[in-house]
């Protein structure tokens, strides 16, 4: 029997072909799978892809943007078509690196980007707060369905009543091994459960079931266990350029709790936008929300887009911007 393809092959959320693949080297040496689509002069976003996930799961933001946006998408360290790191190689101070790495292999001298991170992708942003190239690189940044800290406790795949126990049970499935099987009926519906809200169709959910199952067990475990001990709130509150933050409101994995969290911390905030009846894999469940935010980030704070100074205005810190959930 052959074996499914890794993200499935048709229809919106099938990956489209980039413009370009390179493989951006970090800083100890690990390589990492790289596309580059759309026009090579217009303005770039570069995206960050989360836990078990890779490229193919930004492919319905990346159909939306690369009409007229540079779009960088790349697979973390394990993740697609990037080699595992070895034992010392898993560790959000790795996550900056490779951030940075691919920032300097995709963007010209003096280009910046708007930066976008889902889940450990936006954990990836925060890791790397302090680091000038990311300051220098830049614009501003979109921080998707992620968290700084305390993803065990906050959690809510496990309903415990028990907050130790609801830390246990999580902490023993982010660090499972455990095989996650074929794509079955089955798998699927305790997928939609953990990550997505109760509206995801089914092409949403065989989308993102593909993209999950071919991450190899070895490495799910060795980042589980990086994000059962997440500490990121101090890079979070240096993290000095314009951010915005969306989250859907029945987000299992890191509820809208971080989400709110991070509003309140973040030095430049630039808004939060709640998705009503969204899981975790907002990306794929509205990504004309996603790449309605990266644009609106792109028009008002990237250099070369936008009207002048109007492109730069302030956003009174503490708004909030809701999105209806669209049919």
């Amino acid at each position: 029997m052959s074996r499914r393809p890794a993200h499935v092959t048709s229809g919106p959320y099938a990956p489209p072909v980039p413009r370009t693949t390179l493989t951006a080297t970090s800083a100890d040496g690990a390589r990492l799978y790289t596309e580059v689509h759309g026009p090579e002069s217009a303005p770039a976003v570069v995206l960050a892809h989360g836990w078990t996930c890779s490229t193919a799961f930004w492919a319905p933001v990346v159909r939306e943007l690369a009409t007229d946006h540079k779009v960088v998408v790349y697979d973390q360290r394990g993740h697609g078509r990037s080699p595992a790191a070895g034992p010392a190689g898993h560790s959000t101070h790795a996550l900056a690196d490779d951030l940075v790495a691919v920032l300097e292999a995709t963007l010209e001298a003096g280009e910046r980007a708007v930066v976008g991170g889902h889940s450990m992708g936006g954990m990836t942003i925060m890791a790397a707060a302090e680091r000038p190239q990311l300051r220098e690189r830049a614009a501003a940044a979109l921080l998707c369905s992620t968290g700084s800290a305390d993803l065990p406790a906050e959690s809510r795949v496990f309903p415990l009543r028990s907050p130790q126990g609801r830390r246990r049970a999580h902490r023993l499935l982010l660090r499972s091994r455990a095989p996650l099987g074929p794509v079955s009926p089955l798998a699927k519906r305790a997928l939609k459960y953990a990550t997505m809200g109760p509206g995801a169709t089914a092409e949403q959910i065989e989308a993102c079931a593909r993209i999950v199952h071919a991450c190899p067990a070895g490495v799910r475990a060795r980042w589980g266990t990086v994000l059962a001990g997440l500490e990121l709130t101090g890079g979070v509150s240096r993290l000095e350029l314009p951010t915005a933050v969306l989250a859907g409101t029945a987000d299992r994995l890191t509820p809208l709790v971080h989400a709110r969290r991070l509003a309140s911390v973040l030095p430049d905030f630039r808004g939060l936008t709640e998705l009503p009846g969204l899981g975790h894999m907002t990306p794929i469940e509205d990504p004309g929300a996603v790449s309605g935010r990266l644009r609106a980030l792109v028009q008002d704070h990237l250099h070369g887009t936008g009207s002048g100074p109007a492109a730069t205005a302030e956003v009174p810190s503490g708004t909030r911007q809701k999105k209806e959930k669209t049919a």
